[in-house]
């Protein structure tokens, strides 16, 4: 006996015209319409998803950051220690 994936039900209204753009462009790539649809609305929310994990900077913006990388300030005396104190706990002996 095999086991089914769990599935939820989506519904949505669309006008006449859309569901007619849908129908065809399923039949354009040999595909029902279901399928179709599945496909085209999972693609959209990788790409929202990727896209919502990206940082856009205009180019004032990266030239400030890379500015801000290659003339670091020396670290603070808690920076520095924070630093031995990793040193130390992480010393395998």
């Amino acid at each position: 006996m095999s086991a089914v994936a769990p599935t939820a039900r989506l519904e949505a209204r669309i006008s006449t015209d859309l569901h007619a753009m849908l129908k065809r462009a399923a039949a354009l790539q040999g595909r029902t319409m279901t399928d179709f649809v599945i496909a085209a609305v999972q693609d959209a929310a990788r790409r929202a998803i990727d896209e919502a994990g990206l940082i856009r900077l205009s180019l004032a913006d990266q030239e400030c950051f890379a500015r801000a990388l290659l003339d670091a300030p020396p670290p603070a005396p808690a920076l520095k220690r924070a630093f031995a104190r990793r040193r130390q706990l992480l010393r395998t002996e």
